[in-house]
């Protein structure tokens, strides 16, 4: 029979018999521990107390989170656009400016202007992740913003006022940080962190903070105590959430 299916079979007659379970484990057949059975989801994941903390899956957004670096807001003294650099320039050298690039990236059905080598964006459509609505898109008449998940202001506050001017317009321009999204909900969101606005499509919610866990992570910038607390607090539904890359 073997020395695993002996202990196997011995393990359950032992539990049947002593405390009415149907069986048990036998750690040595190498479960795997990222399977459902080993770490699980739901309660499943906390030992079966739906009021507990799910553990952050290593790699995952939310153990980014748990590594950032805590700290006051600083004041927004000397924060200007222009410290970020000219908006929408084309940073990557390949002839299409930031703006652009994002749409590209992000819009369907798009349509180009004649001469541009499908740089300049005409039209398309925007699935938004802020309202999960379809938007038209309209070049000159656009209902579409190209959005900092973290707002230039708030990495100003949080660290990038110490940071060289090449560096600001890299993060200006870095699509890690940019999404294409309506125009209305995003000047609402204003430069709110992840304490004070969340997308109101909730099930975007999980990727959206794991953005701007990615992007803090990636320049090293700090969150305030409430922000890391509202981070982990999205993220504990989703502990397995992935840093986006781009």
């Amino acid at each position: 029979m073997g020395i695993r299916r002996t202990r196997a079979l011995a393990c359950t007659a032992v539990l049947a018999a002593t405390l009415g379970v149907a069986g048990c484990k036998d750690t040595s057949l190498g479960a795997d521990p990222t399977s459902s059975a080993s770490s699980g989801a739901g309660t499943a994941a906390t030992g079966g107390d739906p009021g507990a903390t799910p553990s952050a899956a290593h790699g995952s957004a939310l153990a980014a989170a748990n590594a950032l670096k805590v700290k006051g807001r600083a004041p927004k003294t000397g924060y200007s656009r222009d410290r970020f650099g000219p908006a929408w320039a084309d940073v990557d050298h390949n002839h299409c400016d930031t703006r652009d690039d994002i749409l590209q990236r992000d819009l369907t059905k798009k349509t180009y202007r004649a001469g541009t080598k499908d740089c300049v964006i005409t039209g398309g459509t925007l699935a938004d992740p802020y309202t999960g609505t379809r938007i038209v898109y309209k070049r000159g008449a656009s209902k579409v913003d190209i959005d900092h998940a973290v707002a230039l202001s708030d990495a100003w506050q949080k660290g990038a006022q110490q940071w060289s001017k090449d560096r600001r317009e890299d993060f200006a321009n870095d699509p890690l940080n940019l999404l294409a999204v309506d125009s209305s909900t995003n000047r609402r969101k204003s430069d709110g962190d992840t304490a004070t606005w969340l997308p109101p499509n909730t099930s975007f919610r999980c990727s959206y903070v794991a953005r701007q866990v990615a992007v803090k992570k990636k320049y090293g910038l700090s969150v305030t105590s409430a922000e890391q607390a509202a981070m982990r607090k999205v993220l504990n539904t989703c502990p397995k959430q992935p840093l986006p890359t781009g």
